[in-house]
């Protein structure tokens, strides 16, 4: 079981990747209240200043403008933090991009984009703080996932696919971890009312009128999870109960519902 180490600013950080808005930033501001310092990633330089400011300043908070779609990032952000001094005993790879239309008619660079960040970076990110992590022989990884990592999801095929291949992933790096006093969380949450509906389109299709949840439920439901050792956490009972039917659903209802869903309203009008 992981347990959250809380012995001051010069504690070893957790850091949270798109810490700017939404669940990272809800992360943050968890972590925080329970005595953490941060290191905090994000593109918008603005937003991680201000978050900043609203934590308190910045003696036990770190903020790092970094783009992590940028080849090379991660072993970029882990050259910074050992030349500070900074070690890193929980990673939450929250950063992530989604885009909701048929497949082919993606943009071939919006694809690349979604690929690199959702699961180069994620993957890359892991790789790089984990061997400190076993070294020490305590540490986390939470990767946020999705609901849509447990099934294909028409016109939101990539997203769906890279959520997939997180939750997969997670889950055998954790089992290879079993004993180890590191551990790895999937988690896996539905519709979260921020700002990536309406970047990602999906504000627009008849998923958007699904039960939300707030961020703040989000990452408790996470770190209540971590302490507990879970490995895969979806927050909240509806979801819960919407992951064990879609098990029990032949894959094509699962996959038609899925279409029904997401469909945008362009395309039901051809």
């Amino acid at each position: 079981m992981y347990h959250l180490r809380v012995s001051g600013p010069f504690a070893p950080r957790a850091l949270v990747t798109g810490a700017s808005s939404g669940i990272g930033e809800a992360f943050a501001r968890a972590l925080f209240a329970q005595g953490r310092s941060l290191v905090l990633v994000a593109r918008r330089e603005d937003r991680l200043a201000r978050l900043v400011l609203e934590l308190g300043g910045s003696v036990r908070t770190l903020a790092l403008p970094l783009d992590l779609a940028q080849d090379g990032a991660a072993a970029r952000l882990l050259a910074e933090l050992e030349r500070r001094g900074i070690e890193i005993d929980l990673l939450v790879n929250n950063a992530g991009i989604g885009t909701t239309g048929p497949f082919a008619e993606e943009p071939p660079e919006t694809t690349a984009a979604l690929l690199t960040l959702n699961v180069r970076a994620a993957t890359e990110l892991t790789r790089a703080f984990l061997p400190a992590m076993l070294r020490r022989r305590r540490g986390a990884v939470i990767n946020v996932c999705s609901m849509a990592s447990f099934q294909p999801v028409p016109f939101l095929a990539i997203y769906a696919a890279s959520k997939a291949y997180l939750l997969s992933f997670s889950e055998a790096v954790a089992e290879e971890l079993r004993g180890s006093g590191v551990t790895i969380q999937a988690l896996c949450p539905g519709l979260v009312p921020t700002e990536f509906q309406a970047l990602a389109g999906t504000d627009k299709v008849a998923f958007a009128n699904a039960p939300t949840m707030t961020p703040a439920f989000v990452a408790e439901s996470s770190l209540r999870g971590l302490e507990a050792g879970r490995t895969l956490v979806v927050p909240g009972w509806r979801d819960r109960l919407m992951v064990q039917l879609q098990r029990l659903a032949p894959r094509a209802v699962v996959r038609r519902a899925g279409a029904a869903l997401f469909r945008p309203r362009a395309v039901e009008s051809r």
